[in-house]
């Protein structure tokens, strides 16, 4: 179906939910978008100076930078998922589900798709929203950059169900290893990362602990030493680029002496069933391939009725956060092209972070437009990088953006600095009495619990 069909299906199918109020829609749900739509229906939407809207493709909401915890199963999914129906009663918007597959700028009205469930049945119909105000939020996916055998043999991280179909298979093989009378083959309980960013190196150090712990669960005839192999691939001289050389070398000596095989100036020719052939010729023996090696926004961006758009589909927009060639429209998280203040040439880079500091600024830029105020321009703010390795370490740097320079840091300081990110994200859905006590019973419950998630 083309995206003219989809707009002519959605017309038949315009859903009337009439109001007097400013129509407020927010597409997507992730780290910028629902900390947004929440903030709005709390203040706007509660009151009735707005009529606030959450259009998502997926029933609930994770964290993405937790997703690769999720797909080593040292976090249990169930746990940490907010369902958008509830947080949308609790908080005073509304949550509309479907997927972003058209935009009339004209009739300011976004197309949906039809929902289809798990067995293949039509949950909605098409549908299409009237917006006075709307911000896109819908994040990235992975960016294959056209290598041969990605799409077919490797997976992603993209979402919390790829996570779990990864996490799934990882323990399937380890079972599979462990009850076959046959000698292994080379490729198997071996995993491959191509792409030695933050998630692939954080997916790397949390294999190494998870994969160990479901082996202690019974499965005696496998050697976690000797037979299970972790090999972490990265195009750049190094791992972590975007950090300090210190660090990352700091990070590749740790995974070393775990025992992950780091592979750099390592580039991916081909991804075959059993591994990962590299430029050189070297073949990497691989039962599961996960691809981490880059982003880029989703392609119905592409063409969105006229919007302007960069080689990686983001939708570029100006210093108020508005798209280029519509002021009604505002773009936030890893699918914006935003201008890096005092970095030419360079944009914001897809972190949480950014997302957080946009969503802040977008409820502002709502409430002057409603108020009839001139909008103001965004300014990012950068704290820095942080990159998990387990339970091993946390290595980063902080306030590098505000004092000039970077601060180094490491170990425990290090990791509570990371776990406070994430709550940070949690106090702004939530609020801190609610995460206070989620926190107090997790650090109950957690001692009934396997140490990582065996289904």
């Amino acid at each position: 179906m083309t995206l003219s069909d989809a707009g002519k299906l959605g017309t038949e199918h315009m859903v009337s939910e009439t109001s007097d109020l400013h129509r407020v829609i927010v597409v997507g749900g992730g780290a910028g978008g629902l900390e947004l739509v929440t903030r709005l229906g709390n203040k706007l939407g509660r009151y009735k100076r707005a009529d606030v809207t959450l259009v998502d493709k997926c029933r609930a909401h994770l964290w993405k930078p937790l997703l690769h915890e999720i797909g080593a199963g040292s976090m249990d999914l169930g746990v940490h998922e907010i369902d958008y129906l509830a947080q949308a009663h609790w908080h005073h918007f509304r949550y509309r589900i479907g997927e972003l597959i058209g935009l009339d700028r004209r009739a300011r009205a976004v197309h949906l798709a039809a929902h289809v469930d798990d067995e293949g049945q039509q949950v909605t119909q098409p549908r299409s929203f009237h917006y006075d105000t709307l911000v896109i939020a819908i994040g990235s996916q992975s960016n294959d950059f056209g290598t041969p055998g990605v799409r077919e043999h490797a997976l992603s991280l993209d979402t919390p169900l790829e996570a779990k179909r990864f996490h799934s298979r990882l323990v399937n093989a380890y079972i599979r290893g462990h009850a076959q009378s046959t000698p292994l083959r080379p490729e198997q309980l071996q995993v491959a990362i191509i792409g030695a960013g933050a998630t692939g190196t954080e997916l790397a150090a949390e294999l190494h602990y998870t994969t160990r712990q479901v082996v202690a669960y019974g499965l005696d005839r496998i050697d976690s030493t000797r037979d299970i192999k972790i090999n972490l691939i990265e195009a750049a001289d190094r791992i972590l680029p975007a950090l300090p050389e210190r660090l990352s070398n700091s990070a590749a000596a740790l995974l070393k002496d775990l025992g992950v095989r780091v592979c750099a100036s390592s580039k991916v020719a081909e991804v075959a069933t059993n591994g990962v052939k590299l430029a050189s010729g070297e073949f990497i023996p691989a039962e599961l391939v996960v691809w981490a090696a880059g982003v880029k926004a989703p392609d119905v961006l592409k063409d969105l009725d006229g919007l302007e758009t960069n080689r990686l589909n983001q939708l570029v927009v100006t210093s108020t956060l508005q798209a280029t060639r519509d002021e009604n429209i505002f773009v936030i998280g890893d699918c914006a092209a935003c201008a890096w203040n005092g970095k030419p040439g360079q944009n914001v880079p897809p972190r949480a972070q950014a997302a957080h500091q946009q969503a802040t600024h977008v409820f502002k830029q709502v409430k002057r437009r409603l108020a009839g105020q001139p909008l103001a321009p965004w300014h990012y703010r950068d704290f820095g990088s942080l990159v998990s390795l387990g339970e091993y370490s946390t290595v980063g740097s902080l306030m590098g953006g505000l004092m000039g320079r970077s601060l180094w840091i490491e170990g425990l300081f290090a990791r509570l600095m990371y776990r406070s990110l994430y709550k940070m994200h949690e106090f702004a859905l939530h609020g801190p009495t609610k995460v206070t006590l989620d926190t107090l019973a997790r650090l109950i419950t957690r001692r009934t619990e396997p140490h990582v998630k065996l289904h």
